[in-house]
């Protein structure tokens, strides 16, 4: 065991790092916690601690600890604050009826996130690490994991904390994981949202940043979720930036629309994020027979396919909401309704098969499941 929670111990070649864990000295009291428990909501109530590790280009990543959940210190020239050198993720951990819990895919978390640093010229963090700061989140904050549908929200994150004004990759970077717990996304069950088509801003082009997780791309949706919602919609789905005429995906969900045939057609990857949710839908549609097609796919043959009932179903899928039936889409050339503006079966069946492999109430035969507790 080295300095700064520094092992030099290899694994595969690889620096190993012990989390130092300090508990947290004035933990939430034990009502307080229960209180903020029975109605979470989703991203307000936080729990006790989180899990810090820090790079520097002379010593690596290094000193990694579990601590109580603390402000950063940042002075006023740290990168992040001026040229948004900032990525993140979000998974969730799920109580299982035996007490365990479960978390879903965090090696694939592991992966994008080292995606997204490489686009970003961020210092890329070992898989192991990533997966090793989750878990550790996870027991020690155990306490705070909801029961039912609920579940402990985990936000992996990384800045840029070295203090200069300069356009440059930052030599200095903060990795953290945080953890909320929230309640169902949906309370009464899944309804169909309404989605708004944004034609006067686009989110992302080619060669630009549409496939990483960073907070640019959520910021520059933020205008256009605005103009959704001055409009009486929940949602905006954007169009490509090049002929404005290509359904990408909405402010924060891949999107999926399912045909008379049976077949679902979703856009594919480039200049959208390559979701972990949409990876599992994929796969469990091409197991139960269903052809998936990966194709571009134009807001005009969507209000045509709609209109004929060739398309019987759209949904929105993500972390957050596993996944959100489409009963409307509203623009500029008028609206249109899906499936009479209900949730469909194949939406519906998707979900349930989902949810049930993450709480441990169907088999996972895909090593998807990584039991923590």
């Amino acid at each position: 065991m080295g300095i700064s929670g520094v092992a030099f111990d290899k694994i595969d070649g690889a620096m190993v790092l012990d989390f130092e864990v300090q508990s947290a000295a004035n933990p939430t009291p034990e009502a307080e916690r229960v209180a903020k428990l029975a109605d979470p909501g989703f991203g307000r109530v936080f729990t006790d601690h989180m899990a810090v590790v820090r790079y520097s280009q002379a010593k690596g990543w290094h000193g990694a600890r579990v601590e109580s959940r603390a402000n950063f210190a940042l002075d006023p020239a740290t990168a992040v604050l001026h040229y948004a050198q900032e990525i993140f993720e979000g998974l969730k951990a799920y109580k299982r009826d035996d007490g365990g819990v479960n978390l879903f895919r965090p090696d694939a978390n592991a992966k994008r996130f080292q995606s997204s640093a490489d686009r970003m010229a961020m210092a890329p963090l070992p898989e192991h690490v990533f997966i090793e700061a989750v878990e550790q989140i996870v027991r020690i904050d155990r306490a705070w994991m909801p029961g039912g549908e609920g579940s402990l929200y985990l936000r992996p994150f990384m800045i840029a904390n070295e203090v200069f004004l300069g356009v440059k990759p930052s030599a200095e970077y903060i990795f953290a994981v945080i953890a909320s717990p929230v309640g169902s996304y949906f309370k009464g069950g899944p309804a169909p949202v309404s989605i708004w088509v944004s034609e006067n801003y686009t989110r992302a082009a080619i060669g630009g940043t549409g496939a990483v997780k960073c907070g640019g791309n959520y910021a520059a949706s933020l205008r256009a979720q605005a103009e959704a919602i001055q409009h009486g919609c929940d949602q905006v789905v954007f169009l490509d930036a090049v002929e404005r005429r290509y359904i990408e995906e909405l402010g924060g969900m891949n999107v999926f629309f399912v045909f008379d045939d049976g077949s679902l057609l979703t856009p594919p990857l480039g200049t959208i994020l390559p979701g972990i949710t949409r990876d599992s839908i994929i796969t469990l549609a091409k197991e139960a027979g269903k052809r998936v097609r990966e194709e571009t796919y134009t807001i005009d043959q969507w209000r045509a396919d709609a209109a004929s009932g060739k398309l019987k179903e759209a949904f929105a899928c993500g972390t957050a909401a596993v996944i959100s039936p489409i009963g409307k889409v509203c623009s500029t050339s008028g609206d249109f309704t899906i499936n009479g503006g209900a949730a469909g079966p194949v939406a519906m069946g998707l979900r349930k098969q989902l949810v049930d492999i993450q709480y441990g109430r169907a088999a996972d035969t895909h090593g998807w499941i990584r039991k923590v507790l």
